[in-house]
């Protein structure tokens, strides 16, 4: 496996809602966001009132855009997309106001309808490769639906039900009846029967946020989140019952996204009544990714997000190079049983083996586990982040200090098999010092009662007390007595 790098790339979104600048770096798969920022700018405030953008809300963003090329300017991107969605595409002073951006040294390019709808199913395809279903990205001026299955997008609509044109009050059956009477004649009407519908979109993911904070959710991550859709009337009633600032305090979420909420969760409420889904599922790629990924050669598109990811952070942050995939493979003997599924994970656990080493040995476990569970992963939901996690926190030492709330994302019998993993991993690690070409002058395998470690005998000073006392361990978590072999 091969980190492929790119970057530093940049993209600025050109919302209805918001404007937002982000510079990607790392693993051309998976982008690392180098920096993030968003103005809450309400462009598209007055397109449904009078069919203009809304001056103050071209100055904010003349404003942010003039900063934001700045610091793209200093950053020596390679790549600047510059996008405008909905609201520019459909205001009278559209065409004005892209020329005032274009003097700012920036080269905006307006997206049609489709181009949208197309870009945010590509993003949710970039994220979660197996999705199948509806994407539905949700903005300040408009809604975009698009089937995704197979790594492809199908053909998207856009729809003018963004939370600044429905208005703070909009009722269901009507949202209902314009969804229906979109997609009519299209495919989308059943693309979401038995399968999913992923939200894509600032107002959806501050929902989600929402979600999980008043569920008491052991993770703050949206990506992948379910949301029921019997919860969505009592978030309705937190909504409607909370103030701004109480809100804010709880969730996190901003004060200027708080008021399109309840709208957001009419709309959705509207979706599921129209599309019948299996299952709600909110993706934090969008737009912007699906520009990136767009841009991808097939042979990268087709990689493992979740393990290109783990490759470039393992890389990066081990001591002597990538090895994980040589201790995944030095593993397996001892973990048949493991699922296709779970597989996949130990190999991520093992791409990201030997990440803190550098940190004081007192908060090394501690450094994994929080890489592990708050990283930026996809293809993952988070009974995944708790595996990993739990397996890299016995591998750096840590078996009592693992987060009991996370311990409830694990699956039954997954906290002691990943445990072993981890197990698995420590011995590996104090055996080769960290060095894949020691790892595979060894072997590891199961026998009838034993777990049995084979040293060639010009290698036998591999074996000392700390190889043995973790041998000995990694044994008693597989319910076996421990034997090493020289020949």
């Amino acid at each position: 496996m091969a980190v492929k790098r790119f970057g530093p790339v940049g993209i600025i979104d050109i919302g209805s809602n918001s404007v937002r600048f982000v510079a990607y770096g790392g693993a051309a798969r998976v982008p690392s966001t180098l920096f993030n920022e968003k103005v809450m700018a309400a462009l598209g405030r007055g397109v449904a009132r009078n069919g203009l953008l809304d001056e103050e809300g071209i100055s904010k963003t003349l404003e942010a855009l003039a900063r934001f090329r700045q610091l793209a300017r200093e950053m020596r991107l390679k790549k600047l997309h510059t996008v405008a969605t909905a609201a520019v595409r459909d205001a009278k002073n559209g065409k004005a106001f892209l020329k005032r951006v274009g003097e700012l040294g920036l080269k905006p390019r307006l997206l049609s309808g489709s181009e949208e709808a197309e870009l945010s199913g590509l993003g949710v395809i970039s994220a979660i490769p197996a999705a199948k279903g509806v994407a539905a990205d949700l903005g300040g001026g408009s809604l975009e639906l698009i089937g995704v299955a197979r790594g492809g997008a199908g053909a998207g609509i856009s729809l003018p039900l963004g939370v600044l044109r429905v208005g703070s009050e909009p009722k269901r059956d009507d949202l209902a009846a314009a969804i229906k009477a979109g997609i009519k004649g299209s495919r989308l009407k059943d693309a979401a029967k038995n399968a999913n519908l992923y939200l894509v979109g600032g107002s959806f993911r501050a929902l989600a946020q929402l979600d999980m904070k008043t569920q008491g959710h052991p993770l703050p991550i949206v990506h992948h989140h379910r949301i029921n859709p019997d919860r969505l009337p009592d978030l309705k009633a937190i909504l409607a019952t909370l103030d701004v600032e109480e809100l804010k305090l709880l969730t996190g979420i901003t004060a200027a996204r708080l008021p399109t909420l309840p709208a957001a969760v009419t709309l959705l409420e509207a979706m599921i009544d129209v599309l019948g889904p299996r299952r709600v599922i909110i993706s934090a790629f969008g737009i912007r990714e699906g520009l990136l990924y767009g841009d991808l050669d097939k042979i990268t598109k087709d990689e493992d997000p979740l393990l290109s990811a783990a490759l470039e952070i393992g890389d990066r942050l081990g001591r002597f190079g990538d090895h994980g995939a040589a201790l995944d493979q030095w593993m397996d003997p001892i973990f048949p049983d493991d699922s296709p599924a779970l597989k996949r994970y130990r190999l991520a656990a093992c791409l990201l083996g030997d990440i803190a080493w550098n940190a004081h040995p007192d908060y090394r476990a501690e450094r994994a586990v929080d890489l592990a569970i708050h990283g930026n992963w996809v293809g993952i939901d988070g009974n995944g982040r708790a595996v990993i996690g739990r397996a890299l926190c016995t591998a750096f030492s840590g078996e009592s200090g693992f987060n009991p709330e996370l311990l409830t994302l694990l699956r039954p019998g997954e906290d002691a098999r990943v445990s072993a993993w981890g197990r698995a991993i420590r011995l590996a690690q104090r055996l080769s010092g960290g060095t894949e070409a020691l790892l595979r002058k060894t072997s590891i395998a199961l026998e009838p009662g034993r777990v049995v470690l084979s040293i060639p005998t010009r290698h036998h000073e591999l074996y000392a007390d700390s190889v043995d006392r973790r041998l000995h361990l990694l044994a008693r978590a597989l319910g076996r007595v421990a034997d090493v072999r020289f020949a």
